[in-house]
């Protein structure tokens, strides 16, 4: 009987003793199992899908952060919203020439373009001084040049030749009437005759009955069409001064007294309207120098300054004229004609790169930055420009690298991206 127990004890430990070891191996083996499998978990980037890594980094060729293969858990990923979200345009893979910005003193200047036209500070009137009727017209056409002291017309008139004549009764018949005579004369004078013309009715005793009329001024006349001439056209708009067709003031005409018949304008005196654009008023400042050319006029070479900025802007317009003053006594100026100035406005310290590296969207400035192999596409703010160079002040430091031609790099998607994320 105590044999046949202690076989059944031993058989009963033996059976404890297997049940032990095969527990003991499953769980080995299942962490073999799942050793094996996180072992397999690969990494790869959003853009290179040849690039396999089985721990998490960043891409060796665009610099992205890597995730998970598809099919594989999430779980310890570190995958950013900010990452799945990222465009996979946003990045280009390029050898152009990369550059960095560069720190220096740079002259600043305004390019624009603009016209010449006359200066209007030497335009002068020829009005009659008093009512009659032109009897001789001296001058032909518009634009026709006179001098000073040429004689413009002979008119007739009946109220300047009583005045005459009542001088010439006073000097025969009332002589020692000095007050009364010396009256008469100036009456003269201020009608609009010359003192030597005065002097020769008292002279000779006898009245002009077509009195000349000479000019006060120098330059080229000019149709008054829409002076108060009753057989003037009405003016429409801007009077034309460019034009040569026959004057509106014919031979036989009657005139008022005070009524405009001719502008004379001096061609010696010119300026320069100059458009600039409104974002570059700020750094515009009355006598700052300008070197203005003529397309026109290979070679030519005008030195101003600003004389004068307008304080309103014409209607439509976009951008503020400003004049520059000047000398056209050689006669090669001439009106109209198209120019290009260049308006010096100082010097500015701070960070240049060439105009080809930036691409200006309107209210957004791009670059593209240099990440590893790749460039990325960056937000910058730019100031002033100087010729082919671009100042940045605000998104670049003299380490960054980025690429020489952003043009080059540009596609419309990643702007888009760019301009709605930053």
């Amino acid at each position: 009987m105590k044999g046949k127990m202690k076989t059944i004890k031993f058989l009963y430990t033996g059976i404890f003793i297997m049940i032990f070891m095969a527990d003991s191996c499953t769980d080995h083996k299942q962490a073999l199992v799942k050793g094996k499998i996180k072992s397999e978990v690969k990494y790869t980037c959003p853009m290179h899908h040849q690039i396999l890594e089985d721990h998490p980094g960043s891409c060796p060729i665009c610099g992205m952060t890597l995730v998970k293969k598809s099919g594989q858990g999430s779980e310890g990923a570190g995958i950013s919203l900010n990452t799945v979200l990222q465009p996979v345009n946003s990045s280009v893979l390029s050898d152009i020439t990369a550059i960095t910005p560069e720190e220096k003193e740079m002259p600043v200047q305004i390019v624009a373009q603009g016209y010449l036209d006359y200066d209007t500070r030497s335009f002068n009137n020829i009005a009659s001084r008093f009512s009659g009727r032109i009897e001789k017209l001296y001058i032909k056409y518009a634009f026709e040049e006179i001098h000073q002291g040429q004689r413009v017309f002979d008119i007739y008139s009946p109220d300047l030749v009583t005045a005459q004549q009542d001088l010439v009764f006073l000097i025969t018949h009332s002589s020692q009437e000095t007050e009364l005579i010396n009256a008469a004369k100036e009456k003269l004078l201020l009608a609009g005759m010359a003192l030597s013309q005065v002097n020769q009715v008292i002279k000779t005793g006898k009245a002009f009955y077509s009195l000349p009329v000479y000019s006060p001024y120098e330059g080229h006349v000019h149709d008054r069409a829409h002076s108060q001439m009753a057989d003037a056209p009405p003016a429409q708009g801007t009077p034309d001064f460019s034009n040569t067709t026959a004057l509106s003031v014919k031979e036989g005409m009657y005139v008022e007294k005070g009524q405009t018949l001719f502008n004379v304008v001096n061609p010696h005196h010119l300026w320069a309207i100059i458009k600039v654009e409104l974002k570059e008023l700020s750094a515009l400042k009355l006598n700052e120098p300008v070197k203005i050319t003529l397309p026109d006029i290979p070679g030519k070479e005008l030195i101003g300054k600003v004389d004068f900025i307008e304080p309103f802007l014409e209607s439509g317009d976009k951008t503020v004229s400003i004049r520059v003053y000047l000398d056209n006594h050689d006669h090669e100026l001439k009106v109209n004609s198209p120019i290009k100035a260049v308006i010096e406005t100082g010097k500015i310290n701070g960070l240049w790169v060439p105009r080809s590296a930036v691409i200006d969207l309107g209210r957004t400035q791009i670059v593209w930055l240099k990440k590893g192999s790749a460039y990325q596409a960056h937000k910058v703010n730019a100031g002033a420009v100087d010729g082919n160079e671009v100042e940045i002040i605000k998104g670049l430091s003299l380490t960054d690298s980025l690429a020489s031609n952003a043009q080059y790099l540009a596609d419309s998607e990643s702007f888009i991206k760019i301009q709605n994320n930053e």
